[in-house]
């Protein structure tokens, strides 16, 4: 079997690149990335076809704000690139990332390929009501999914052999949609388990750490986890980490922030050191596809509370290694949290579970034996 795999960006594309690579079975990988970038990430020997231009485009973008938001149009481009790039390939099987694949699907299925459409989140129909509806209720306008890329994915969905998604959640929100159960592979993802992992040190926080990792904004549900943790800033900190989104920086302002801590983006070394010092990991989002960010919690031997619709919650036995709660109830966030907070020993014995448990099944090697599995059912 030979996989092309086809992202407009990284994603977990790299990873399953980088798996299917030491196994023999990459054709290609299509990317935005430039070629030294993607090369230093996976290695000198990866086959690979850039479109540089359109990530130089996608990045430059918010600081020049010239004509409008690219997001449709790099997705057209890399879609013409791809299905150039298809021609001559000695692939059985294209894994392409949704609204980015259109172009390819036709000319890949008339030289004999199967097409798989990645889709890292829920049905792009359900993700955009639920914003809506949650953006409505605060009086905003959500305006973020372009009309052109929704039309797009939904001709993916109808024309793929095939769509995969890393959670039984979005999978439902697929099956709720009209697609065939059968048309679906459910794949959870994978963490790289010896990078993030306990640091070994003992921190004396003077109250719990309770740290978030996200943008800070609706989709996210930091608005509820704020409100949740408003009546617990007597007994730990909060430490949100990420970008505050734009239309969220208004609301930011107007919510409760006693013993809050916004502490902007973090990657590599502070990243970890963040997991490093905390004690409870949160993610209460109101949409989301899986929310690897909670698996490199789990690894690093974090006890996670999480919102029931968090893809990532598949991974979760609650009360074991963690708690999950149903999406937008602050008052079982709170009481999630709380029982963390007052409980030392329950702590540490969810984080532990949690980083077993990633250990058991959850390395980036589960994950690419997951994909294979599926992939060669899909070419059976």
């Amino acid at each position: 079997m030979k996989v092309t795999v086809s992202v407009h960006g990284r994603f977990h594309a790299f990873e399953l690149a980088r798996g299917l690579h030491h196994r023999g079975m990459l054709e290609c990988l299509q990317t935005t990335y430039p070629a030294f970038v993607t090369r230093r990430v996976l290695g000198s020997d990866v086959p690979l076809r850039t479109a540089p231009w359109l990530e130089a485009w996608r990045r430059l973008y918010p600081k020049l704000k010239l004509g409008p938001q690219p997001d449709l149009a790099i997705a057209r481009a890399f879609g013409r690139f791809a299905a150039r790039s298809i021609r001559g390939s000695r692939a059985d099987l294209v894994v392409g990332w949704s609204s980015a694949t259109l172009e390819v699907i036709a000319p890949a299925h008339d030289a004999g390929m199967k097409v798989i459409i990645e889709r890292g989140s829920t049905h792009i129909v359900y993700q955009t009501e639920v914003l809506q509806n949650e953006y409505r209720q605060r009086g905003k306008e959500f305006t973020v999914t372009d009309s052109g890329i929704i039309d797009r994915e939904l001709q993916e969905y109808e024309m793929a052999d095939a769509i995969s998604v890393p959670s039984s959640y979005a999978a439902r929100t697929f099956i709720d949609r009209g697609v065939a159960e059968k048309k679906l592979i459910v794949t959870p993802l994978g963490v790289d388990p010896d990078r993030f992992k306990p640091s070994g040190v003992e921190y004396a926080n003077a109250v719990p750490r309770i740290v978030f990792v996200g943008s800070l904004g609706i989709r996210k549900g930091t608005h509820h986890l704020l409100r949740a943790f408003s009546c617990l800033k007597e007994k730990a900190e909060l430490h949100l980490i990420g970008p505050v989104e734009a239309n969220f920086a208004s609301d930011l302002a107007d919510l409760p922030l006693d013993n809050v801590f916004i502490r902007g983006v973090a990657s590599g070394e502070a990243l970890l050191e963040h997991y490093a010092r905390a004690d409870i990991f949160c993610l209460p989002s109101l949409e989301e596809g899986f929310g690897m960010v909670a698996l490199e919690a789990m690894a690093c031997g974090l006890p996670t509370v999480l919102s029931n619709v968090t893809g990532a919650a598949d991974v979760i036995t609650p009360g074991e290694d963690g708690l999950i709660v149903p999406t937008g109830d602050e008052n079982s966030l709170a009481e999630a949290l709380e029982e963390l907070i007052n409980d030392i020993g329950k702590r540490r014995d969810m984080g532990a579970r949690a980083r077993a448990k990633v250990l058991a099944g959850y390395r980036w090697d589960d994950y690419i034996g997951r994909a294979l599995s599926a992939y060669q059912r899909i070419l059976a």
